[in-house]
């Protein structure tokens, strides 16, 4: 069915009339984006029309008619739409059926349909979309629904916190002043006769801020936005509150209140300025109970849970926008941009802490939400994960990759001031490494290093940014900005000079993630007494005692072994820096080395001081074994290329050369045994704190005990009775 002429010329006046019988009834309709939303701006497409709130089916349904829906919104664009409901199962009529759109209508209503109302479709059928997140320049909210004002979404072009003084703007995070949004072009303050504290954390929230406090406004003469803002407090962003009613303006053009809306934001520890050391220079979650990780830039990463001392993850089971706030708030940020499901940011290791996780918003902790203990049918492929909100601190602005075949690799180049003005320069590449590539990637939001280059003659960067202005740059990897690592300051040094032997990185969205399984460790573990002229291979390897070669040849070296079985948990596949033609020959155990040493394996006393000593070259990096559904893709025989493919593992047996300790000279006792992945981060990774593993070890002399094996660099941690009363009830 087709719009008649009047309906036409109607609605070139008024875009939400339209006709849609056979006859001329006008109606009107709004959009919103409703149902188990991950994103903001994604949901089920629900239309309200005769006062009330109905869906779409998904007969026919295409991204032209997405494209419509986003448009209608205020988003630029959609990205995709999901037929049967993966938003839930929506309530009330189903207003439009077999919608045939060609994607420049500028509403829903004008796409030939049904009719309004006609539909044979089930609420299993229920349409979704996924927007953009840009808005359309200029938008322009229209409320076609005065009646009815309690019903609609916010819809605004941007929303911002303009600081109060002009002074105040250059502070970084802007904390505090005006509300304003961006409606038809033009920024414009809220009045604040109906606002709430609870409009105040949805704002704080949006900009990257866990908490919010009390402030009073400034008298100045505003414009006014037409409407008052009603947030329950929960929401992740502005567009998810209720439009309030309309504004009423006084004669001198005051609202009824006489002030705008002023906020003022609590930043997390990670943001919040000192008087004595500026922003804290590494960023370390210091919340004993939730972490994020395997996230390319702060704020981001998969949920870990700690529960009886040991870290787990959570199913992604109904995890939603909600339930990823309370993660993000707890951790120190603000509400949550994306709650992210089917381990899209690496799978995690060990227990499945909680399913099922159903939060109101407002608790303290994940902990302390609602969650199904039982976590059957769950596996890491369903690790759920968050995006949260961070402030705005402007580190991209003063680093640049430069050069590049893409906007992903370049010649480092940095912003710092040289005798009183700003500067580009360039970064030394002395000592230059994965670490310091780490943080240059993340510092422009650009995802994981995937290389360190010392030299960068083959990147022509700026010829005026060729000089050195920043050198003996060592990052411990955490680092938000690369000026927050160690450097040498004004008094530079770098005798190689900048230009082509600058440093340069080169960036990518994922990286791999290796993960030692301790369990095997500990199941494996057994000691050998093996006659030395059956170890000359080792020996010439490096993988016994270093007095082993004083001893003779007929005598017995014991040996504490083991299997390692390394999981590739990332998002890529796990490959030697080294290319294959500068691989080297062992011609004793007649393979090739990809990585000179690919583990540590050492035993330290008690107080921390190492007894014993041994290492492994990756003398085969292949798949194993791999997850159902995952091909083999690296294997070692006739020369084939070594790597380890995501979801799969590579087993190094105990019976194998070097695959031990030398543990003859060790004297009966407890101590503790230790394994390190990769431990020159030779191969970036998404995560590094995992690449260790611990165990509890007990020797007697004639037996060995391997226990309580675990991953990460810290031991289990103690937990306060409120704690455990928390996971216990």
């Amino acid at each position: 069915m087709g719009c008649g002429n009047a309906a036409v010329d109607k609605f070139q006046l008024d875009p939400y009339f339209c006709i849609l019988t056979m006859d001329s009834c006008l109606y009107k309709i709004q959009l919103r984006l409703a149902g188990d939303k991950r994103k903001h701006n994604e949901g089920r497409v629900e239309v309200f029309y005769n006062g009330e709130w109905g869906t779409v089916c998904d007969d026919d349904f295409t991204i032209h008619a997405a494209q419509v829906v986003c448009r209608e919104l205020g988003y630029l664009e959609a990205v995709s739409w999901s037929p049967s409901s993966k938003y839930g199962k929506g309530e009330g009529p189903i207003w439009f059926d077999n919608l045939h759109c060609t994607g420049k209508e500028k509403t829903l209503a004008l796409c030939p349909s049904n009719g309004i109302g006609v539909s044979d479709c089930k609420h299993s059928e229920d349409v979704g979309v996924v927007c953009s997140d840009k808005r359309i320049p200029g938008f322009k909210f229209i409320n076609t629904l005065p009646n009815h004002i309690e019903n609609l979404d916010i819809q605004v072009e941007d929303v911002r916190i303009r600081a109060i003084l002009s002074s105040y703007r250059k502070r970084i995070p802007v904390t505090e002043g005006y509300v304003e949004v961006k409606d038809g072009g033009k920024w414009k303050q809220i009045c604040n006769a109906e606002w709430t504290q609870l409009n105040s954390r949805v704002i704080c929230g949006m900009f990257g801020f866990p908490g919010e406090r009390k402030m009073f406004a400034r008298r100045r003469k505003p414009s006014y936005w037409d409407y008052s803002v009603n947030c329950t407090g929960n929401e992740a962003h502005l567009s998810s509150c209720k439009l309030g009613q309309a504004t009423t303006l006084k004669p001198n053009e005051t609202c009824a209140g006489g002030l705008p809306v002023v906020v003022s934001c609590v930043p997390g520890k990670a943001f919040a300025p000192t008087p004595m050391t500026g922003f804290r220079k590494a960023f370390r979650h210091e919340q004993p109970l939730v972490r994020l990780r395997g996230g390319a830039i702060v704020g981001e990463g998969r949920v870990e849970v700690l529960k009886n001392g040991e870290w787990g993850t959570i199913c992604d089971d109904n995890w939603s926008l909600l339930s990823a706030t309370v993660v993000c708030r707890e951790l120190g940020f603000g509400t949550a941009k994306e709650a992210l499901s089917g381990g899209r940011l690496g799978q995690g290791m060990g227990p499945v802490h909680m399913n099922e996780v159903e939060c109101s918003g407002f608790e303290k902790s994940i902990t302390e939400c609602f969650f199904n203990k039982e976590a059957l049918g769950c596996s890491h492929e369903e690790d759920a994960a968050v995006r949260c909100n961070v402030p705005a601190m402007g580190f991209q602005e003063s680093l640049r990759l430069s050069g590049g075949r893409n906007p992903y690799e370049g010649r480092v180049e940095v912003l710092m001031e040289r005798n009183g003005s700003l500067v580009w320069g360039t970064v030394c590449s002395e000592g230059w490494g994965t670490m310091e590539a780490m943080v240059v990637c993340r510092q422009l939001g650009l995802g994981f290093a995937s290389n360190a280059f010392q030299e960068t003659w083959y990147w022509p960067g700026e010829v005026s940014a060729d000089n050195v202005v920043m050198s003996g740059v060592r990052c411990s990897g955490t680092e938000m900005s690369l000026s927050h690592c160690l450097h040498h300051g004004t008094h530079l040094s770098c005798p190689k000079g900048g230009g082509r032997n600058a440093a340069g990185v080169s960036c990518s969205e994922t990286a791999p993630d290796l993960v030692l399984n301790p369990q095997v460790v500990e199941q494996t573990t057994y000691m050998e007494d093996r006659p030395m002229f059956m170890l000359q291979c080792a020996y010439e390897e490096n993988c016994l005692s270093s007095n082993s070669g004083e001893v003779p040849a007929n005598s017995y070296r014991r040996l504490l072994r083991f299997s390692s079985q390394i999981h590739n948990n990332g998002q890529s596949d796990f490959r030697p820096k080294a290319s294959r033609h500068s691989w080297v020959w062992h011609d004793c155990h007649r393979h090739y080395h990809s990585m000179e040493v690919f583990t540590l394996y050492d035993m330290f006393s008690l107080n921390g001081t190492k007894v014993a000593e041994g290492h492994k070259a990756s003398f085969c990096l292949e798949d194993s074994e791999c997850d159902e559904g995952i091909e083999k893709r690296y294997e070692c025989a006739n020369f084939g290329e070594q790597g380890i493919t995501v979801g799969c593992w590579d087993t190094y047996r105990h019976d194998i050369d070097c695959q031990w300790v030398d543990i003859t000279d060790l004297k009966p006792g407890d101590y503790i045994f230790q394994i390190i992945i990769n431990p020159n981060y030779e191969v970036p990774e998404s995560d590094y704190s995992n690449n260790i593993m611990k165990c509890r070890c007990r020797y007697d002399g004639h037996r060995v005990w391997m226990y309580s094996c675990h991953n990460g660099k810290t031991s289990q941690l103690s937990l306060t009775p409120a704690v455990l009363l928390m996971w216990m009830t």
